[in-house]
């Protein structure tokens, strides 16, 4: 048993149905992982979600889609005269983009309260965070966050972050980079992805971007590549993780959050990191298939076998990533 609290905010989701017409939802980065955390983890695991809502109905509808969900609310609270984000996701060949209306969200005020924070912080074995959750913030709840998160780590806590980069939501990429690189520093656990690492920070290939976020702070790096194969970096392991190789890619909404869902979960099951990249890849795999960011997985006991049935398939995949070669950055 155990306690993860999860970050971040929720939003009101149209997605489309495929058939012209959009489908209501509610969805958001780290939410997304909550959700997939609540259908992976053992029923004596309690999943958290930490934000502010509005007391509007669609709000209200949240809360009770994040209830129906089993996913625990303790923390999350209503602010008076203020509304949920809301976005619509518009589909090109299964890839993704977003049109947003969050100006007047109730999660861009969720680390005001730093005694709120604390407590509802306490007592726990991981946490998640990501970079849409700083990226929404002010400065001083930037600053805040992080330095609770630091201060979790520092107390034995599993602090887990995924930069989940949204340009749009930063001033310019020098804000970017300098807040990014300070989540690297308090978190034991990076899930970034690859064309966002090159793109911020000009990384040749993912051993030069995992090295440069265990050299900002990180003990454990899972480099996200898309189509490609993973990259994961620890202090006593490296290795690539092959993707699937026939995934028809209908919509990539919740890929990667789904894929921190399924990462995070075996590493709290015990699992070794070539496995929990594994385990993720098939959960993404999965819900790329489908239409939205939250698509049904099997039950959790479907999901031990499947965890315990893949470690000689991902002992094969890390014999198989000698055959791949990576470039490395050149030395200055």
């Amino acid at each position: 048993m155990g306690r993860i609290l999860l970050i971040g905010e929720c939003m009101v989701e149209f997605s489309p149905k495929g058939d012209g017409g959009y489908k209501l939802g509610f969805a958001g980065d780290t939410f997304n992982t909550a959700w997939y955390l609540r259908h992976l983890l053992p029923t004596d695991w309690t999943v958290q979600y930490f934000t502010n809502i509005g007391d509007d109905q669609l709000s209200v509808d949240m809360l009770n889609f994040m209830k129906q969900s089993e996913i625990d609310t303790t923390h999350v609270k209503i602010l008076k005269g203020m509304n949920a984000g809301l976005y619509v996701i518009s589909l090109d060949k299964g890839e993704r983009s977003f049109s947003y209306w969050r100006s007047t969200s109730a999660a861009r005020t969720l680390a005001d309260d730093p005694i709120r924070l604390a407590n509802a912080t306490q007592d726990l074995d991981c946490v998640f965070f990501s970079g849409i959750t700083l990226a929404i913030l002010p400065e001083n709840a930037r600053d805040r966050l992080l330095q609770r998160m630091a201060q979790l780590r520092s107390s034995g806590v599993l602090v887990v972050f995924d930069p989940n980069i949204r340009k749009r939501l930063w001033n310019n990429d020098d804000e970017t980079c300098h807040w990014i690189s300070r989540a690297y520093a308090v978190a034991n656990v990076a899930l970034p992805s690859f064309a966002d690492e090159v793109e911020m920070f000009g990384d040749l290939d993912v051993v030069g971007a995992a090295e440069r976020i265990r050299e900002a702070g990180a003990d454990e790096i899972v480099v996200k590549n898309g189509g490609d194969a993973c990259y994961f970096q620890t202090a006593n392991a490296s290795g690539l993780v092959l993707p699937h190789e026939s995934v028809v890619v209908v919509d990539t909404t919740g890929a990667g959050d789904s894929f921190n869902a399924g990462y995070i979960a075996s590493k709290m099951m015990g699992a070794t990191p070539s496995i929990s990249v594994q385990r993720a890849n098939d959960l993404a795999a999965k819900v790329i298939a489908e239409y939205g960011a939250l698509v049904a997985v099997e039950d959790r006991n479907q999901q031990a076998k499947s965890v315990e049935a893949s470690r000689s398939y991902a002992e094969m995949i890390t014999k198989l990533r000698h055959q791949h070669s990576i470039k490395r950055k050149p030395s200055p």
